[in-house]
């Protein structure tokens, strides 16, 4: 968590310089271009990620063949994702300096693929290892990137960091992984078995996950071709001083998740008044962070990004509203969680992915870059609470993140006579 958060401060100091050298267009034209990657690059992690870590703590024994495989699908998968892209790039309106960005970009997933050592020093839960090569690959990135502004480097350097930080990442911990391991590399191995069963549970994840980067990534990409570069700077500055916040979620989520889990085990009726309860805690969270977004955004990013970005001041505002599905959304999935309704939440996902696009065609030529933010706002809300409310196995839940909005100040902190500790 702390490697998080020093990711987060150092990347927006970091990024508001870059974005400030580069100016809007030239920023949009970069944040394209990872957008665009990021439509595909989740194909290249083929959504083993958990899957290995789960394998890796149920049997230590298969631990050189889970590595092996896992290291080769990835890489097979990197390789796939090139070809996807190069054929995609042929039906976007994209120059040569565009491609060769998107082309940079995309090859830092070669790099990624070594990303299995994560997986295994997680299963034997000695991610600080992780923790160091991440840090020592954002230390040298973010120095380069400082280099490249005091040098008036172009564009494409800045995309050559992007590939840089995925080559020192993955020097690091393939550095770590023979360091401090007893791993013999030569016993390292392949298996088709072991790939084909790896697959045949990973795939759900790999079809969700291209409907969460559709969701996450489409509307810039969309921006791009129906109305202009400009457009994709203001509205990835806005998106990435938002993102600064959208942690918050994920800490109140591991930190109360257990707690959680356990009420089901005492009582249903114990297990509803804690997610009521959590949800209200959301609710609170959300408020205590967008009202200060909302009425202080436009000076916010004037004073981090100066006058060219003034016309992002507005859409900030806004975009501080987005967290409002942010903590909900984190809340739902404990409950999806706990209740083993996975294929509820990818069958959402997929349909709300979908349903974004449609209405950006609808929407971005009428209202332009607010015309993205309307359609987020519809798709998120028929994620999280239309379709649960019209399925009759998460109406329950539906309706008590709705009570939890209109009765958010009723938060209990101490023990209740009825239901014990809130």
């Amino acid at each position: 968590m702390a490697e998080r958060i020093l990711r987060l401060t150092v990347g927006l100091f970091v990024g508001v310089w870059v974005a400030r050298y580069l100016g809007p267009e030239q920023f949009g034209l970069f944040s394209y271009a990872q957008s665009f990657v990021g439509l595909f690059a989740v194909i290249a992690t083929f959504g083993l990620d958990s899957i290995v870590v789960r394998e890796l703590v149920k049997d230590e024994q298969r631990k050189y063949e889970l590595i092996g495989t896992a290291l080769f699908l990835k890489l097979l998968g990197a390789f796939i994702t090139l070809g996807i892209l190069a054929t995609a790039v042929l039906f976007t309106s994209n120059n040569t300096l565009t491609n060769i960005l998107i082309f940079i970009i995309a090859s830092a997933t070669i790099f990624q693929s070594f990303n299995v050592i994560d997986f295994y020093f997680q299963s034997k839960v000695k991610s600080k290892y992780v923790v160091y090569a991440n840090v020592i690959s954002l230390f040298l990135s973010s120095v380069a990137k400082i280099v490249l502004i005091l040098k008036d480097a172009p564009l494409e350097y800045f995309a050559l960091v992007v590939l840089f930080d995925s080559f020192i990442l993955a020097c690091g911990l393939i550095y770590f992984f023979l360091r401090k391991t007893n791993i013999s590399v030569k016993k390292i191995r392949f298996k088709t078995d072991t790939a084909v069963l790896l697959l045949r549970d990973s795939w759900p994840l790999i079809i969700a996950g291209l409907a969460l980067s559709m969701q996450s990534y489409i509307d810039q990409v969309m921006l791009k071709e129906m109305v202009g570069l400009v457009e994709v700077g203001y509205y990835s500055v806005a998106f990435k001083l938002m993102a600064v916040f959208g942690f918050l979620p994920m800490i109140i989520q591991s930190t109360l998740l257990p707690a959680i889990i356990n009420s089901k085990k005492v009582s249903l009726t114990f297990y509803k008044f804690r997610m009521l309860n959590f949800y209200r805690l959301m609710m609170i969270m959300f408020v205590l962070t967008a009202a200060p977004i909302y009425f202080l955004g436009e000076w916010i990013v004037l004073f981090l990004y100066g006058e060219p970005y003034a016309a992002v001041g507005g859409l900030f505002s806004i975009f501080g509203l987005r967290l409002f599905f942010a903590f909900f959304g984190v809340g739902r999935s404990n409950y999806l969680l706990n209740e083993n309704m996975q294929k509820h939440a990818l069958y959402t996902l997929i349909f709300a992915s979908a349903l974004n696009v449609v209405l950006n065609y609808i929407f971005i030529p009428i209202y332009g870059i607010y015309g993205a933010i309307i359609t987020t706002f519809i798709s998120f809300t028929v994620n999280i609470f239309v379709l649960d409310l019209l399925m009759k196995s998460s109406r329950d839940n539906a309706i008590s993140m709705i009570k939890a909005m209109f009765s958010f100040w009723k938060l209990k902190l101490k023990r209740d006579k009825n239901y014990g500790p809130a």
